[in-house]
C-alpha cells in the first residue's frame, strides 16, 4: 500500500496522495502520518497536493486544509487529473493545476472547467482546456487556460487564454475590467473605463481587440463561437 508522503516541492512542499484508500481510511493515515513524523519543514510553508486520480469534495479538501493548518503548513495548490476535483477545490478556495491524462496537446481532449463561485484574490486557476466561471473574478485572481475564458460575471483579475501559445482562442465577460488580458502571446492594454456590457476580446493582427458581444462573430476555426 502506498502511503501518504511530505516532500520538497518547486515553491514548497508536496503532499502526495496515494490513489487506493477510501477517504475514511485515508483520513487516518494522514492523521497518523503528522503524528508519528517529526516535523522537519518552516512553519507556515505552502503546500501543494498532488491529488492524482483521487475524486475529492469540497469538504474534504476543507477538512485537508484544516489537518494541515493545525501543522502550520498553508494548503494553497492543488494538482489533479479528475475534473470534479480540480472544481472541487476551486471551490473551496484553492488554486488548482489540472493535468490531463492524455499528454497530446490538443485542447480539444480535455473538457470545459467550470467554477461555480468567485475567483477571490490570491486564487489561481490552470486548465489545458477552457474555464468557465459563474461569477466574478476578483482583482488578485487569475485564470490561466489553453483554451478559452468565459466569466458570467466581471472579470476584473487576470485572464490568460491560449496560454500554450494559440492566439486564436477567446476571453468573453459580462463586464471586462481585469488588470490584464492575454491571449496567446499578446497581452492587451486595457481602456480606462470599462464598458457595461458584455464584449471579448480576440486577437486581430498583433493585438488583442475588445468587441461588444453582441455584434461579435467568429468564422475561424475553434474557440467558444
Amino acid at each position: 500500500m502506498t502511503f501518504p508522503l511530505v516532500q520538497p516541492g518547486t515553491e514548497g512542499l508536496d503532499l502526495v496522495l496515494p490513489p487506493e484508500p477510501a477517504w475514511p481510511y485515508l483520513q487516518e493515515l494522514l492523521q497518523a502520518y503528522f503524528q508519528l513524523t517529526e516535523p522537519w519543514w518552516s512553519p507556515h510553508s505552502l503546500v501543494r497536493v498532488l491529488a492524482g486520480e483521487r475524486i475529492i469534495t469540497t469538504e474534504q479538501w476543507q477538512w485537508l486544509a484544516a489537518l494541515l493548518q493545525q501543522q502550520q503548513l498553508v494548503l494553497t495548490t492543488v494538482q489533479s487529473t479528475v475534473r470534479a476535483t480540480a472544481v472541487a477545490a476551486a471551490m473551496a478556495g484553492l488554486s488548482v493545476e489540472q493535468n490531463s491524462l492524455d499528454t497530446a496537446p490538443a485542447i480539444y481532449a480535455s473538457p470545459p472547467l467550470y467554477v461555480v463561485q468567485p475567483v477571490r484574490s490570491g486564487i489561481e486557476i490552470r486548465h489545458h482546456g477552457t474555464v468557465v466561471v459563474v461569477g466574478d473574478v476578483n482583482p488578485g485572481g487569475c485564470i490561466v487556460a489553453d483554451g478559452d475564458i468565459l466569466v458570467w460575471g466581471r472579470l476584473r483579475g487576470v485572464a490568460h487564454a491560449g496560454a500554450n501559445g494559440d492566439n486564436r482562442r477567446l476571453i468573453m465577460a459580462l463586464e471586462m475590467a481585469a488588470t490584464q488580458l492575454r491571449i496567446g502571446d499578446r497581452v492587451a492594454r486595457m481602456p480606462d473605463q470599462p464598458a457595461f456590457y458584455p464584449e471579448v476580446a480576440c486577437v486581430q493582427g498583433d493585438e488583442i481587440h475588445l468587441r461588444p458581444a453582441r455584434d461579435f462573430g467568429r468564422t475561424a476555426l475553434g474557440g467558444v463561437f
